[in-house]
């Protein structure tokens, strides 16, 4: 593995633009190895992102966050996912439904989204990129008006790590055309109306984010917010 130098990884941030997705997934792990992982929701980005990892890196490490209120759908996925590639997803949980229950009263997203979020999401991230230098989302700029500058590879403020969208240029269709031509398996939720897919509780069909966190402006989770 080469050096991981803060001013060796600027360099390759700055010319990450001209790189594809794939370039830029083996130039990553090539420098970070093991303190690299994607953060798996189960969504079409991450089955092209799963494929392309594990192919640059076999041992390439996963992580998912278990809010406990994920779709059956994406649960049935995510057992797929690990059967079709031999491979161990880290989970990272927030409580249980009857243990936020006891701690918060019923339905905590309806009440205090931001304090479900912080709970449910937040902090099981934060716990799963302790150990890591890098990791990579499937945030694509078209997605939302939040993510439209994402870079292909940059500093992570927030987290205090570099963060990689490899996908960040990518449409729709370019997604789907890679899951397509690679036979990949995907969230049966996509062909109901499903563009982005999150809790049972707070996700509606909708085109971009416009399904998340239904009957409100939100549009982010806290995952991604600087």
């Amino acid at each position: 593995m080469t050096t991981t130098s803060h001013d060796d990884v600027a360099a390759l941030a700055a010319s990450s633009e001209e790189l594809s997705a794939e370039q830029l997934i083996g130039e990553i792990v090539e420098r970070f190895g093991d303190r690299i992982s994607l953060a798996c929701s189960f969504q079409k980005e991450e089955a092209v992102l799963l494929d392309m990892l594990l192919a640059a890196d076999p041992k390439g490490r996963v992580f998912a966050i278990d809010t406990h209120y994920l779709f059956p759908e994406t649960y049935e996925l995510w057992r797929e996912v690990e059967r079709r590639y031999d491979k161990r997803i880290e989970v990272f949980e927030g409580p249980n439904a009857e243990e936020l229950t006891a701690a918060y009263g019923e339905k905590l997203w309806e009440r205090k989204p931001d304090l479900y979020l912080a709970v449910a999401k937040v902090e099981p991230l934060v716990r799963a990129l302790g150990d890591l230098d890098c990791w990579i989302s499937g945030i694509r700029r078209e997605q939302s008006p939040t993510r439209a500058n994402a870079p292909k590879l940059g500093w992570d403020e927030k987290h205090e790590l570099w963060k990689a969208n490899p996908l960040a240029d990518w449409s729709d269709e370019d997604c789907w055309t890679y899951i397509r031509e690679r036979g990949l398996p995907y969230n049966a939720l996509h062909d109901r109306g499903y563009a982005s897919i999150g809790d049972i509780h707070s996700t509606l069909p909708g085109t971009g984010r416009e399904g998340r966190w239904a009957h409100s402006d939100r549009t982010e989770c806290g995952l991604h917010t600087s």
